[in-house]
């Protein structure tokens, strides 16, 4: 009986997942605000925008431009309101981490949180301007109003009360001696009175007095005729003691003779607005997670810091890395990870607890502490191993006990005047080279092996381009005979002819490339070149020798190598038995390497385990892989000189009892070659058998063409 085979899980359909949430977001917010749209022209409205909102947040960086004029949409669509924000940013904020399109949620919530950001501060700044608008309205109908009232007194007044009384802002008519004469409900129930109390107060004794002479001088301003109308952010003193804040408008009335009569103020409650604005701050600058400062709200505060730094002591910063943490999200699941993420925050703020420390999530498991240094710091030894000790008492997650180390790069007392975004980069790149030692070690910047690697990397991004512009050519050597110097084979090797600086030889050329990528497409490119100058060679001189290629650890673990190999081999020309491909035998361990190994000499390709003899398990790869030669490491080559050679003595045996032959790399002088030959090595390649050069000038030296 033949068994189904199960059909694979469904993947969520991103389409029907945003209709929901925009179902969702339509329904509740109908709820809680009064729109001028039906609920189908409503739902087809919130769709729209949401798919804006999608796509900004899956930006290399959010689109905050776009979620402002989404939060300024929303205040058109009718009252909306702050109940309408608070509902938003509720459906959002639960709604977008869990779209299929933004997965994994953790990579997109500090985007998801700067979008809500700028959506609620297009509302806030769009809600104002409705506010003002609003109030612009009103003042011309109170100016109308009144001025008729000069005529038609008993109608106008009326008409006056009718729109003092039924609007939601509070409405005052001030005399010019600043007492009110007349106050609405919305303005006494405001500050806490009944209706009807304020008539006769003095204006200026419901300001707080650090602003009451700001809206003097305002007022003044009207009388004096150089303002139409101000509009202040006041502090309104309530019965039970407390501050309004509040948005003052006021604009001045003229009796028909075009005199100064009264002044109407216009006052809009902005404390709930500003409280909700002050919390979208707070979370814009501080890690959803953890509560911790986010990298933003710690590089302006590491600026702060560096001005006022103590000069005898200055401050150190940690940049610090929780060691293995993506192995416990992998294996025990995204939860598991976020609470040892929070542990890990507050183990550090307990470390940290004593001292004048800012501690703040970068992202994932990185994380910064500025120290602002005093004569009681401790030294950075003595910081780490704090943290590593605290780490080291197991953290229990669902039944798992966990207990980690960290790595840090530091950098102590850095000069005053430094960028504080170089600093942040000093110690994000110490941390590095500290955790390519080993884990749970931190490692002080050093200027001299920064700046190196700076060059290095600076070399490797520009590998590319030099490529391009063809300073990157193949170079050949000759893999040649020890017993009498005779040409066995040909190897092909990368040569840099840089436009400013010394050339790059072989093995700096492949280990850049190896650190950017660059490495699969230029030895895609050198292996191709290299097989058609083999085949060249064969069918215009005769020249059968094999063409050797040495791959590097990034090229043998690739899972399209035997494609590779096989669609170069058609494309060229070239016999499968005349290229040899050297592997790296400390690349044996990683996953598919051995299968590759396999998969090339199936294709009849030679394969030659390059770097050999360093390593206790080198023999054993001989005679388990099907490897036809063995390239001896370069560094071996000086051992001759040793005063115990015992077991290069012993090697070379071993391996041609293995039936494989033995290639000595980096033959620089006749002593070593001639040792090397007495040991029974069979072929060589190095500067004194001849230096890689150009084709024509091999083919000069070496084939006789």
């Amino acid at each position: 009986m033949i068994e189904q085979v199960p059909e694979p899980p469904a993947r969520p359909d991103p389409e029907r997942g945003r209709t929901v949430l925009a179902r969702k977001w339509a329904y509740l917010l109908s709820g809680v605000t009064v729109v001028s749209l039906s609920r189908e022209e409503l739902d087809q409205e919130l769709r729209g925008l949401l798919d804006e909102l999608v796509e900004g947040v899956r930006s290399t960086s959010a689109d905050t431009a776009a979620a402002g004029r989404i939060g300024t949409r929303l205040v058109t669509l009718g009252y909306v309101g702050e109940p309408g924000l608070r509902c938003t940013l509720d459906v959002l904020g639960k709604g977008l981490p869990s779209l299929p399109e933004l997965q994994p949620a953790d990579r997109f919530a500090e985007r998801i949180v700067l979008t809500l950001g700028a959506l609620s501060c297009g509302f806030l700044l769009a809600h104002e301007r409705s506010v003002l608008d609003q109030q612009e309205i009103m003042h011309l109908a109170l100016l109308k109003a009144v001025r008729d009232a000069q005529w038609h007194l008993k109608q106008s007044e009326a008409r006056f009360d009718e729109v003092v009384t039924s609007s939601a802002s509070g409405i005052a008519l001030v005399a010019l001696d600043g007492r009110i004469v007349r106050a609405n409900a919305a303005l006494a129930e405001m500050l806490g009175h009944q209706a009807g109390e304020l008539t006769g107060t003095p204006l200026a004794d419901l300001v707080h007095p650090d602003t009451v002479d700001v809206l003097r001088e305002g007022l003044a301003g009207l009388v004096d005729g150089g303002k139409e109308r101000i509009r202040q952010s006041q502090r309104l003193l309530r019965e039970d003691g407390d501050v309004a804040r509040i948005s003052l408008t006021a604009s001045l009335l003229r009796d028909a003779d075009d005199e100064p009569g009264h002044f109407v103020v216009v006052v809009e409650d902005g404390t709930e607005l500003m409280l909700l604005q002050g919390e979208l701050s707070r979370q814009a600058l501080h890690d959803v997670l953890t509560g911790l400062p986010n990298r933003q709200y710690f590089g302006t505060h590491l600026e702060a810091a560096l001005r006022r730094a103590d000069p005898a002591y200055g401050v150190t910063l940690f940049h610090v890395d929780l060691d293995a943490f993506g192995m416990v999200s992998n294996s025990l699941g995204r939860r598991v990870g976020e609470q040892l993420l929070v542990h890990f925050a507050q183990r550090l703020k307990a470390v940290m607890a004593r001292e004048k420390a800012m501690i703040a999530r970068f992202h994932s498991d990185e994380f910064g502490i500025l120290v602002e240094n005093s004569a009681t710091t401790p030294d950075i030894d003595t910081i780490v191993r704090a943290i590593n000790d605290e780490l080291a008492e197991p953290f229990f997650v669902d039944g798992h006990g966990l207990a980690l180390s960290a790595s840090a790069g530091v950098v102590h007392r850095p000069p005053k005047g430094i960028d504080p975004a170089e600093l942040l980069r000093a110690a994000e790149q110490t941390l590095r080279r500290a955790k390519a030692r080993r884990r749970g070690q931190w490692k002080m910047f050093d200027r001299d092996a920064d700046a190196e690697d700076r060059r290095t990397q600076a070399l490797a991004v520009g590998m590319a381009g030099a490529w391009e512009n063809g300073e990157i050519g193949v170079r050949y050597r000759p893999m040649s005979r020890l017993a009498d110097g005779e040409v066995a084979g040909v190897e092909a090797r990368l040569h840099w002819e840089r436009a400013a600086g010394p050339p790059l030889a072989h093995e700096r050329c492949a280990e850049l490339a190896e650190a950017t990528g660059l490495v699969l497409p230029l030895g895609d490119w050198l292996l191709r070149a290299a097989g058609r100058q083999g085949e060249w060679w064969r069918q215009r001189a005769g020249f059968e020798l094999p063409m050797v290629a040495g791959l590097t650890g990034h090229q043998v673990s690739d899972e399209a190598l035997g494609t590779r190999v096989t669609r170069l081999l058609a494309d060229t020309g070239l016999p499968p038995g005349q290229l040899v491909l050297g592997v790296p035998v400390g690349a044996l361990p990683v996953a598919g390497v051995v299968e590759n190994v396999t998969v090339l000499a199936d294709l009849g390709v030679r394969v030659m385990l390059d770097e050999f003899g360093l390593g206790p398990d080198d023999l054993r790869a001989v005679e388990d892989l099907p490897v036809d030669i063995v390239r001896v490491d370069r560094r071996l080559t000086e051992w001759q000189s040793w005063s115990d050679s015992t077991f290069l003595g012993e090697l070379v045996p071993l391996v041609r009892q293995l039936g494989a032959t033995l290639v000595v790399d980096g033959v620089g002088s006749d002593d070593q070659a001639d040792w090397w030959c007495t040991a029974g090595a069979e072929l060589a390649t190095g500067d004194y058998l001849g230096v890689a050069s150009s084709p024509g000038e091999f083919a000069a030296l070496f084939t006789g063409s």
